[in-house]
């Protein structure tokens, strides 16, 4: 019986799978190599040519890709004139407007100011003593021994003009605004605290630090300064 079995095997299975393998090597053979697999199953094409109308042939069509690149360049160029616009706008809302500039300096004229007496401008919404000395006077302050003073100053570092003193009415204890022609030295006095300056807006006597302060100015005119 088992040498009936061995008979029957090899005369079945073994020619059915030398017949199997000489079909798997000659469908191998006949496949395309893998480097043109790519135009083999495009030409392979579909059974219904449903894709043929959705295909977009780019080389064919070279005047639709030229609108194409049209549109993207005028689209990014008006994205980039868009944000300089916008930048310019933001740095230009960061500068000082016209009204400011205009308060950033101030002229004044000085004929009208009599020798011996202050007047009072204002100036950025501060006042500003303008003072037309004597003889007297800027003598009296140029004699002044800078040793003796809080803060020393000598009177030529604070004007321009001998006859002319220009400075911040402003006391530099607590921001007062000191009187005019009061005090000890005959120059402003601060009533809020007790501080004398002399004639040459110097701190003499009182709590306050510092001289009061000379403002950014020059003479455009004979008469006229420009403050600021």
């Amino acid at each position: 019986f088992g040498s009936f079995i061995d008979r029957s095997v090899s005369q079945t299975l073994i020619p059915m799978l030398s017949n199997l393998s000489r079909l798997g090597l000659r469908g191998v053979r006949s496949r395309p190599p893998i480097r043109q697999m790519s135009s083999y199953l495009q030409d392979m094409g579909s059974a219904d040519h449903g894709f043929q109308s959705d295909r977009i042939d780019k080389v064919a069509d070279p005047e639709k890709r030229a609108f194409t690149y049209f549109l993207l360049g005028g689209g990014r160029f008006l994205y980039a004139s868009t944000a300089r616009l916008l930048l310019v706008k933001f740095v230009s809302s960061m500068s000082a407007s016209a009204d400011v500039l205009a308060m950033a300096s101030a002229e004044f004229e000085l004929d009208a100011i009599d020798e011996g007496t202050t007047v009072t401008v204002k100036w950025r919404g501060k006042p500003i003593f303008i003072k037309n000395r004597t003889d007297d006077e800027i003598a009296d302050a140029a004699s002044v021994d800078l040793s003796t003073l809080r803060d020393n100053e000598a009177d030529s570092a604070r004007v321009q003009k001998e006859k002319w003193l220009v400075i911040l009415g402003i006391c530099t204890h607590l921001g007062c605004v000191p009187i005019s022609g009061a005090g000890d030295y005959g120059g402003w006095f601060c009533p809020c605290h007790g501080s004398h300056y002399d004639v040459s807006g110097r701190i003499r006597k009182g709590p306050a630090p510092l001289n009061m302060e000379v403002p950014p100015y020059k003479f455009v005119e004979e008469n006229k300064i420009l403050i600021g």
